[in-house]
């Protein structure tokens, strides 16, 4: 192999290297912040737990918000918009597109629900990650809006700003705690109610 070649392979398993790094010290830092909370979590339990150094988590991240940004970035990936945006371009059908949507929450619940809920308890004293807290909602009545704005007049039970308060009502983080933690209901058992129940409160008839 010519010198070239060596030098390009070696930049790419850097590149793995780092990636695989990152990779850990995520693995590393969720299930420190599920097990013990966020607040009380150091960098330093991060980085043994990771089997790296401090200063690599934060070359690798910048601070522990930076770190705890960049897991609610894969949550949101980890629920597969590109699913849910393929389910309601197949159909028109209002209940349908209700279930679509209640399936990418219960995907996002289900894969991520724990990095929710530690983004919600350290927006409690990080600005920044309150702010993503909120921004993931927001986004979240966005679609639902756009959704709800494209059905003809009449499927909606009342309008569409209540239509998107009685789905963020049902269909949230805490709901989904609740039946599966407390009340031992199965994922797609939530799902399930939540299309029978979204279709209810929502939709005309």
């Amino acid at each position: 192999m010519s010198e070239t070649g060596r030098r390009r392979y070696d930049s790419l398993r850097r590149t793995t290297q780092a990636q695989e790094t990152r990779a850990e010290i995520a693995r590393a830092a969720r299930t420190l912040f599920v097990a013990q909370g966020w607040a009380v979590t150091t960098v330093r339990e991060v980085a043994r737990e990771a089997g790296v150094s401090v200063p690599t988590v934060y070359a690798a991240y910048g601070h522990k918000a930076g770190l705890t940004q960049a897991l609610a970035d894969a949550a949101d990936l980890s629920a597969d918009g590109p699913r849910m945006l393929a389910e309601l371009e197949a159909t028109a059908e209002p209940a349908a597109q209700l279930a679509a949507m209640a399936g990418y929450d219960r995907r996002l619940f289900e894969r991520a629900g724990d990095v929710i809920m530690l983004v919600r308890e350290a927006g409690r004293t990080e600005p920044e990650l309150a702010a993503t807290y909120r921004d993931g909602r927001r986004r979240g009545d966005e679609t639902r809006v756009e959704v709800f704005s494209s059905w003809p007049a009449g499927v909606l039970r009342g309008d569409v700003r209540t239509a998107v308060d009685v789905y963020a009502a049902v269909c949230n983080i805490d709901v989904y705690t609740t039946l599966t933690v407390e009340r031992e209901w199965s994922p797609g058992r939530v799902e399930r109610w939540w299309g029978e129940v979204l279709a209810r409160e929502i939709l005309s008839s």
